[in-house]
C-alpha cells in the first residue's frame, strides 16, 4: 500500500501549513485573537457565576460522585483505553474513525483553549470539586470551550452515526429514538455536570457543544477519504509524520502554560502510531472481513482473552519507547546542535550544561550550521518524548498486538 510516489496534494499540504506556521508567529496572530476575544469571554464568565452558584445550591455528595464518575468516562484517558477495545473487537473502522476524531478533537478544542486564554469561573466564590488527578490537571487548564462537552459531542454522535450506517436497517424507529435520546441525555448531564463541578461556566459548555457540533458535521464529510487514505494511500507514514511534527509547531502559544499542549502532543501520537500500524497491517488485521465481537469466531471468552493479552503488551511498548526516547531524542539534538531542555522526564538534562556542552563542539557540520541559522530557541524535549511513547502505544494496539493474537490462537 505505501508507494514511493508522492502525491502533490502532499507537500503542497504541508508546505502551506508550514506558511500558516511562520505567518501566524510574524503576525502575531495568538496575541490578536486573545486580545479580541479574551475580554468578552471573560465578561460572561464572570456574569454566569449566579448561575453556577445557583446549580450548586443542588450540593449533595451523592451528586458529587455521580458528576465526577461522569465526566471521568468521557475524558481523554478513559478514550485512551477504550480505543484499542475497538480494534481488538473488529470494529477496526469505527477504531480508526474514532481516534483519528478524538485527536482532532483534542486538538481543535485545547488550541481554542489556550488561544483565548479565559479562565474558569473564580473559586471562591465557586466550589470545584476535582475528586481526582487528572481533573486537578484539567483545573489548570483554560476555560472556554469545554472539552468534555465538545468530544462528547463529537464522539457520541459519530458512535451514533456509526450504528445507524452498520445496523440501521435491523432498528426500528423507537430504537433509533432511545439512540438520539441516549446522546442528548449524555451530552446534557455532562455538561450540567461541568457546570455542578465548578470546572466551566454556561459559556464554557455551550461553546464547546457549538463547537462540536461544526466538527462532527464537518468529519462527517471527510471521514471516508480518510479513512480510504490511511487504508490504501500513497506516502501515508511519512506524510502523517510531517503532519503531525508541524501540528506540534502550529499550536498557540498560552499566557500561562498549562497541561493542554501535553494532551495535545498525547493525541497526535496515539494517532501517528495508528495510522502507521493500520497502515502497515490493513489486510492482515483491519478489514471489514475480520471477525466481531459475539460472532461465532470472536466469543465474549475470546475477546476477553484478547483483552487479558493485550492490555499489559500495550503497556510495555509505551514503557519502551519512552524510554528508547528518552535515551535516543538527547542524542540526536547533541548531534545536531539543537538546544534543548527537559521538563521532567530527563532531570539530569540541564540547559545550562547543554550549551556549555555545545560550545565546546569545535567541529560543525553542514547540518548542524544549517540548524544553527534557524531563530535560537531551546527546545523542551519531553515534547517529543511524549509524542513515541504514546506512538508506540498506538502502533502496538492495532500491529504488535494482532499479530499476537495470531499465535496464540486469538
Amino acid at each position: 500500500m505505501e508507494s514511493g510516489s508522492i502525491p502533490l496534494w502532499q507537500p503542497l499540504c504541508l508546505f502551506n501549513l508550514l506558511g500558516f506556521v511562520v505567518a501566524a508567529s510574524l503576525l502575531g496572530l495568538t496575541r490578536m485573537i486573545r486580545s479580541t476575544v479574551q475580554p468578552w469571554v471573560i465578561r460572561r464568565v464572570e456574569s454566569n457565576t449566579p448561575l453556577i452558584l445557583q446549580i450548586q445550591k443542588l450540593h449533595h455528595k451523592y451528586l458529587d460522585s455521580f458528576f465526577s464518575v461522569l465526566c471521568r468516562l468521557v475524558s481523554v484517558p478513559f478514550y485512551t483505553g477504550f480505543l484499542p477495545l475497538l480494534f481488538w473487537s473488529g470494529h477496526s473502522r469505527l477504531g480508526r474513525q474514532m481516534t483519528l476524531l478524538m485527536a482532532f478533537c483534542d486538538y481543535v478544542g485545547n488550541s481554542i483553549k489556550d488561544a483565548v486564554s479565559a479562565p474558569r469561573p473564580s473559586c471562591p466564590p465557586v466550589r470545584r470539586v476535582t475528586a481526582t488527578e487528572d481533573e486537578e490537571d484539567n483545573a489548570m487548564e483554560y476555560g472556554l470551550p469545554s472539552s468534555h462537552a465538545l468530544n462528547t459531542v463529537c464522539l457520541s454522535g459519530y458512535l451514533l452515526h456509526y450504528v445507524l450506517k452498520t445496523y440501521g436497517h435491523e432498528m426500528d424507529g423507537f430504537s433509533v429514538l432511545i439512540g438520539f435520546s441516549l446522546v442528548f441525555s449524555l451530552v446534557f448531564l455532562v455538561s450540567i455536570g461541568r457546570i455542578y463541578l465548578g470546572m466551566h461556566s454556561f459559556i464554557d459548555v455551550v461553546a464547546g457543544i457549538t463547537m462540536g457540533i461544526l466538527v462532527l458535521a464537518f468529519w462527517l464529510m471527510v471521514h471516508g477519504k480518510i479513512d480510504n487514505f490511511i487504508t490504501s494511500g500513497q506516502n501515508v507514514t511519512s506524510f502523517w509524520a510531517g503532519l503531525s511534527f508541524l501540528l506540534l509547531f502550529a499550536y498557540p502559544t498560552p499566557e500561562v502554560p498549562t497541561p493542554s499542549f501535553e494532551y495535545h502532543t498525547s493525541f497526535i501520537g496515539v494517532a501517528f502510531g495508528a495510522v502507521s500500524g493500520i497502515q502497515q497491517t490493513y489486510m492482515m488485521f483491519h478489514t471489514e472481513d475480520v471477525p466481531r465481537i459475539f460472532s461465532p469466531e470472536l466469543s465474549l471468552l475470546v475477546f476477553s482473552g484478547r483483552i487479558l493479552a493485550g492490555i499489559p503488551t500495550i503497556l510495555v511498548a509505551k514503557f519502551c519507547s519512552k524510554a528508547l526516547a528518552k535515551w535516543l531524542l538527547p542524542v540526536i539534538c547533541n548531534t545536531l546542535g539543537i538546544p534543548i531542555k527537559s521538563s521532567c522526564y530527563i532531570t539530569a538534562l540541564k540547559e545550562s550544561d547543554y550549551s556549555k556542552n555545545k560550545s565546546d563542539n569545535k567541529q560543525i557540520g553542514y547540518l548542524q550550521r544549517t540548524i544553527s541559522s534557524l531563530p535560537h530557541k531551546t527546545y523542551d524535549v519531553d515534547t517529543g518524548i511524549r509524542f513515541l511513547q504514546y506512538a508506540g502505544l498506538a502502533w502496538s494496539a492495532v500491529d504488535l498486538v494482532p499479530y499476537i493474537f495470531t499465535l496464540l490462537k486469538f
